[in-house]
């Protein structure tokens, strides 16, 4: 595999923490109050909290993990060839690439997801589909980086 250009992790493994952390919390909150803590049941919470925390890392790092190596963009688990793409408009550029209703949005989406900028790219075929990222212009700037590489 290549090295990356461009790579955004859907969610890192910070979360993972919180469940446990909520349960360490609760569990001193009962010392300080003087009760005598229910360290079962806490840690039943911290164990619950930290599986649906897993699953929800799991699929936002499966999900909506954008990555641009040489010859391909991720969008989650779909890819797109380099060479198959011809423009990709800047935020300032005057080009004529206008996306389009009811384009194809990489990733297999309905829409770009929420919290990510759309970014349109026009393929060889002269279709317009809508790849997506946090920070719109770092990922235009790796996908024209691979095409420069993509072209030698």
């Amino acid at each position: 595999m290549t090295e990356p250009l461009y790579l955004e992790r859907g969610a890192g493994y910070g979360p993972l923490l919180w469940g446990p952390a909520f349960a360490v919390v609760g569990a001193l909150v009962e010392l300080l109050v003087g009760d005598r803590p229910h360290w079962f049941m806490w840690a039943v919470v911290a164990l619950g909290l930290l599986v649906l925390t897993s699953v929800w890392v799991y699929a936002r790092r499966r999900f909506l993990t954008v990555r641009v190596t040489g010859e391909e963009l991720w969008q989650g688990q779909q890819r797109q060839p380099i060479a198959a793409i011809t423009d990709i408009p800047g935020a300032t550029d005057n080009t004529d690439v206008v996306t389009p209703t009811g384009a194809r949005v990489l990733g297999g989406g309905w829409s770009a997801p929420h919290k990510y900028q759309e970014v349109p790219l026009r393929l060889a075929d002269g279709s317009v589909v809508v790849a997506w990222a946090r920070d719109a212009e770092a990922l235009r700037t790796a996908l024209r980086t691979a095409m420069r590489h993509c072209d030698t």
